[in-house]
């Protein structure tokens, strides 16, 4: 009896196409177990990265539709749009510093866009590059306000052109705000800010104070014993004093001795500040936080959330005074009574992630320093030496010329600039140190806000009307 099953026609067919039979008779089986693993974790880890960019795009697009209509409004011909200044320095561990500018470019400035708010960015490459941009506007402004330094001349417009007046300035500057992204952000600016409106308004030039200060520690000084110059010709003696003479440093001025005069004395009151917009940032850096960057990396809805309510709070500009901070009882120190948190403690739990070998750097400095230091006299001793014609250059030196005595002082104040400011940095930024506060401050600085649930309820249907019509 032929137990064959009954061949279907399409089977039937596909046999004289020349497919084995062994292919057409083989029946589905499920994938082995390991085939099972890999294709479970596969697609779940794609399941989960297509959900959270499908999420991350309709919470994007649920704030922009909430404040598009603002852009589509018709302003007087002669208004200027609401423009905010925003800040972001580098994260400390971390060399490359636009990492704060570009989570506002991604999750903050869409919200910005829709509702037609300009932006201006300051980003700061070096740890301190913020506080004293800071500071040097602060005393620029109150340099102005005493008319001790005379305003920009206005010119390159036609002669019927309608200059605003800095009543309106101010209040255009008054009605846009300042964007803080992260921890570090905010002790700079705060630093830089208790300075500007702290320090005398003295126009004093830093570089040359370090040139003098450099010039006084005797370093480039030249040694005491004779040269030893029997072996040298008259006609190399003459060069020697030439080259001498281009190398040597005219001696500099002392100092003059600052007048005193009332831009010394320290403003009572604070002019206020635009209101000020607190974005929460953190950046993990070493392959400790590796599985941090994976969760964050399939999750970023939530930064797209974080940055959204972020943008909505600044463009429906609700504001508060700021939440200063507590002064401290008496005894306080032995009590330890619990502090409340303050504005002053924005971000504060971020500091946790930054990298432990952060506090070997006034160190690592120290150290390089050093290193710089003991290296440099034969330097110079070479420099000296071939520009005197004391001795003939060898191959190497003819193949790779060393550094003169004036290129030996420029790289000497570029190196002693960056380690101080970086050291100066550091003491700002650093998780030990306190965001600076001044009482002054209480009264001049605001802080964006939430709106109200009934302004939200109203904006709604609103925005329903344009859609549909």
């Amino acid at each position: 009896m032929n137990t064959e099953p009954q061949k279907s026609g399409i089977r039937s067919a596909l046999e004289y196409t020349g497919i084995p039979k062994s292919w057409l008779s083989k029946r589905p089986k499920l994938p082995s177990r390991n085939w099972l693993i890999f294709l479970t974790v596969t697609s779940s880890l794609t399941g989960l990265f297509i959900y959270d960019r499908q999420q991350c795009k309709k919470i994007r697009q649920e704030y922009i539709d909430k404040v598009k209509h603002l852009s589509e409004e018709t302003p007087d011909h002669l208004s200027y749009p609401r423009k905010v200044t925003v800040y972001g320095s580098k994260w400390p561990g971390d060399e490359d510093h636009d990492q704060s500018m570009r989570y506002f470019r991604k999750y903050v400035k869409p919200i910005l866009v829709a509702a037609a708010v300009d932006y201006e960015m300051v980003n700061g490459k070096r740890h301190g590059d913020i506080a004293t941009r800071i500071a040097d506007e602060v005393k620029k402004q109150r340099r102005l306000d005493l008319g001790l330094d005379s305003p920009p001349e206005r010119s390159g417009m036609p002669p019927q052109y309608t200059w605003r007046t800095k009543e309106q300035l101010r209040q255009q500057e008054l009605d846009g705000g300042i964007v803080i992204v992260g921890r570090p952000t905010w002790k700079e600016f705060m630093t830089g800010l208790k300075n500007g409106w702290t320090e005398p308004l003295d126009v004093v030039d830093h570089e040359e104070e370090l040139s003098r200060e450099l010039e006084a520690d005797g370093r480039f000084d030249e040694p005491d014993e004779p040269m030893e110059v029997a072996s040298v010709s008259p006609a190399q003696m003459h060069n020697s004093q030439f080259y001498a003479s281009l190398q040597a440093k005219p001696s500099l001025p002392p100092l003059p001795l600052p007048s005193p005069s009332p831009t010394m004395d320290v403003p009572a009151t604070i002019t206020a500040l635009p209101p000020i917009l607190l974005v929460s940032f953190v950046d993990y850096v070493g392959i400790k936080l590796v599985p941090n960057m994976i969760w964050d990396w399939m999750n970023r809805r939530h930064h797209v959330r974080v940055g959204a309510e972020a943008g909505y709070r600044l463009v429906m500009a609700n504001t508060r005074p700021i939440n200063p901070p507590a002064t401290k009882p008496l005894f306080s120190d032995i009590t330890n009574p619990p502090t409340p948190e303050t504005d002053l403690d924005f971000d504060k739990s971020m500091e946790g992630y930054f990298k432990s070998s952060l506090q070997s750097i006034p160190s690592d400095i120290e150290r390089t320093r050093k290193k710089y230091y003991e290296q440099l006299p034969a330097k110079l001793v070479i420099a000296r030496e071939l520009a005197r014609n004391v001795r003939e250059p060898t191959s190497d030196e003819v193949k790779y010329p060393p550094p003169t005595e004036v290129e030996l002082r420029a790289e000497r104040m570029t190196k002693e600039k960056r380690w101080r400011k970086d050291l100066k940095g550091w003491e700002i930024v650093k998780p030990s140190q306190e965001v600076s506060w001044d009482p002054r401050f209480e009264n001049a600085l605001t802080v964006f806000v939430d709106p109200p649930k009934e302004t939200e309820s109203k904006e709604e249907p609103s925005v329903n009307d344009t859609s549909s019509s």
